[in-house]
């Protein structure tokens, strides 16, 4: 029986994304590296670490360690955040709609735990968690679904009675890999994307979830 949801964090629950972007073009300009907003999509939904390694081998800067890189990035993000990070749409309806229901509920996110706590604290949402994640902490980042099996064992939640809400298709296919039911809230100018289809359901937002979709998951 399901009867445990697990959430993704930036981009679902936290408008950041484009933080991430800002912060990712401002700290690598310092390493001469000019990094698009087309190109800071490539690396959505990976660990920090993972963003800076694979921009490294395609550009090869010299100066600054990668080390000294991410580090500076998730600075960045953290700064942003706490000044201008903003709820998504339907943030607090959707953690009172699975509170109601006495639902077991968790987060699994990319992000370094440092930053994911900042985040949490910045919108007030901490206490809605029963476990919280960081892929940092994993072998592997997303697409693999360790920090989503990790996530559900904090949790003592079967993967196969667990809900996942993601906004990324990498995202999308680390929960789906756990063998979760997942229901994506891609950005408006990504929904038209075919990969989604691999969902169990996509919505504009996350005030669109209601009893009536739950029904088609369960």
């Amino acid at each position: 029986m399901m009867n445990t949801v697990i959430f993704d964090m930036d981009g679902l629950l936290i408008d950041s994304e484009p933080l991430w972007g800002i912060a990712m073009r401002e700290v690598f300009a310092t390493v001469g590296v000019e990094l698009s907003s087309e190109l800071s999509s490539l690396t959505t939904g990976l660990r920090t670490v993972e963003v800076v390694d694979y921009w490294h081998n395609y550009f090869k800067w010299n100066g600054k360690s990668k080390e000294q890189v991410t580090t500076e990035i998730i600075d960045a993000v953290t700064a942003k955040i706490l000044a201008q990070g903003n709820a998504m749409d339907g943030l607090h309806y959707i953690l009172e709609y699975f509170r109601g229901k006495d639902w077991k509920i968790g987060l699994a996110s990319s992000s370094p735990m440092r930053l994911i706590k900042s985040a949490l604290d910045h919108l007030d949402i901490s206490p809605y968690f029963h476990a919280v994640c960081s892929a940092e902490f994993e072998s592997h980042g997303k697409p693999h679904p360790a920090v989503y099996l990790a996530c559900a064992k904090a949790l003592n939640a079967d993967p196969l009675h667990c809900l996942a809400f993601e906004d990324s298709v990498t995202g999308m296919v680390a929960a789906k890999a756990a063998r979760m039911k997942v229901v994506v809230v891609p950005e408006a100018h990504k929904r038209s994307d075919k990969r989604y289809a691999l969902a169990d359901l996509q919505l504009d937002s996350l005030r669109a979830f209601n009893d009536e979709r739950l029904k088609l998951l369960l």
